[in-house]
């Protein structure tokens, strides 16, 4: 819960925080550009961590880290002490992702994993239901700071609640010794895995001068070059698993089709759901000229199946391991988008809750499911690598979803809007999110074939 107040709901105090610091709005964005940063690129080095030292460890350092950062933010007096902080709060839910997958995994049995996971996203869910409610007021009445200071008393429970969990934790029995965990990580080939992802996450954001486009001229200098360093950095950092001794990940681990092919649909399915948090929010504000706050009343209704779904399909999941479910549901969030791409110009705005439940239902039931085999695809001694290799792939969906909606919907934009009527402008929005979101569905069929091709379960 903790880690989901951290990112989508804390995205809405940007115009408060531009207004107070008199700065533009992208430049408080760079508080989520770091904190995303930070995420994605240390998640699997976090769970690697885990696997030597305890995963239990690993997760209650990250609590308090997150925590710590989090309420520290209440004293900032500049910006840049706001992104800053907002960096390290990013490494403290690295180590709790990275590792919370771990534990579940070590707790129960593989055919008790899906409602396990089920859970997990529940909560996650009430940190969503929280903060874009009780932020929002806060915002709104009273002011930034408080926000940022719900995470103290928020973070001090689920500190407590952790500490039992290090009692119990076999692996708290083992002291750590340093000289030991330098020898058993491969820190080389980390620094060249970190690097990488955070030059690839960098360079899907508009860190450049000029107007925020892939195709401008000052866009192309600074994307192209990004995105092959990082790239370049990737393959160095493959080359280097090869010969590692203790590599970070050991490679063999992908001839396991599995393993590889969950962690493709997972990517793809992180994909959507982030291209369906940047594309909404457009298409109320901008193609419907609604206020923010009509964002929350579209996205909220179905979001509140998230409180009891999850657990329902890991149910299914855990009992009858249905092999078409998974393909199912992305399919169903490929119809999502697919009916709201192809209507969006022709439907009034009260429509959108409804068609957004499709999109809901199916992303709330591939989610625990995905994860549980993900999990499950591995032995219990590999659960640090799979834990980390499922974060770290749902970060890069994120980062490619967000980069490819805002790409593709920009492409049907004119180059000069302030020209032109706002009707124009609108229809132009509305234009631009259909082709968006027949992008995002094309690529979640093509997740759905990825799917169907996991090797069949055996229900015992």
């Amino acid at each position: 819960m903790l880690v989901q107040l951290s990112s989508l709901p804390i995205a809405i105090a940007i115009p408060t925080l531009a207004s107070q610091f008199n700065v533009g709005v992208e430049d408080v964005a760079l508080m989520v550009v770091a904190y995303l940063t930070a995420l994605g690129s240390f998640v699997l080095l976090s769970a690697r961590i885990g696997d030597y030292i305890g995963h239990n460890k690993v997760f209650m350092f990250g609590l308090i880290t997150l925590t710590v950062a989090s309420g520290v933010i209440c004293t900032a007096t500049d910006l840049w002490q706001i992104i800053g902080y907002r960096a390290v709060a990013g490494l403290g839910s690295a180590m709790i992702m990275g590792n919370a997958n771990a534990m579940v995994a070590a707790s129960f049995n593989p055919d008790e994993r899906g409602r396990a996971f089920g859970f997990l996203i529940i909560g996650a869910r009430f940190g969503t239901f929280i903060g874009l409610a009780l932020f929002g007021l806060m915002l709104q009445f009273i002011g930034w700071r408080p926000v940022f200071a719900t995470f103290i008393p928020l973070g001090i429970i689920a500190v407590w609640l952790a500490f039992n969990l290090i009692k119990s934790d076999s692996e708290s029995n083992k002291s750590l010794n340093i000289t030991k965990l330098g020898k058993s990580i491969d820190w080389t080939g980390a620094l060249f895995l970190a690097s990488g992802a955070i030059v690839l996450i960098l360079g899907g954001n508009h860190l450049h001068q000029g107007e925020e486009s892939f195709t401008s001229a000052d866009g192309l200098t600074y994307h192209v070059p990004m995105h092959i360093a990082g790239l370049l950095l990737i393959v160095v950092f493959v080359f280097v698993e090869k010969f590692a001794r203790n590599p970070v990940i050991d490679l063999s681990h992908f001839r396991n089709s599995a393993f590889s092919l969950s962690l493709i649909t997972n990517t793809i399915y992180h994909f959507s759901m982030l291209g369906a948090f940047t594309l909404i929010p457009i298409l109320v504000e901008q193609g419907f000229g609604r206020s923010p706050l009509w964002v929350t009343v579209v996205l909220l209704p179905s979001q509140a199946l998230g409180l009891f779904l999850p657990v329902i399909a890991g149910a299914i999941y855990d009992k009858y391991k249905p092999d078409w479910l998974r393909p199912i549901t992305l399919i169903a969030i490929a119809i999502g988008f697919l009916t709201i791409g192809l209507v969006a110009n022709q439907i009034p705005f009260w429509a959108l809750p409804l068609l957004m439940f499709i999109i809901s239902i199916g992303t709330n039931m591939f989610n625990p499911i995905n994860n549980a085999t993900v999990m499950n695809s591995l032995t219990l001694e590999h659960r640090g690598v799979a834990s980390g290799m499922l974060e770290t792939t749902r970060e890069l969906g994120h980062a490619l979803g967000a980069t490819a909606a805002a790409a593709t919907l920009a492409l049907m934009l004119p180059q000069k809007l302030g020209f032109m009527t706002q009707e124009i402008i609108q229809s132009s929005y509305i234009d631009g999110f259909q082709l968006a979101a027949l992008m995002v569905a094309g690529v979640l069929v093509f997740g759905s074939l990825i799917a169907s091709l996991h090797p069949r379960t055996k229900v015992t």
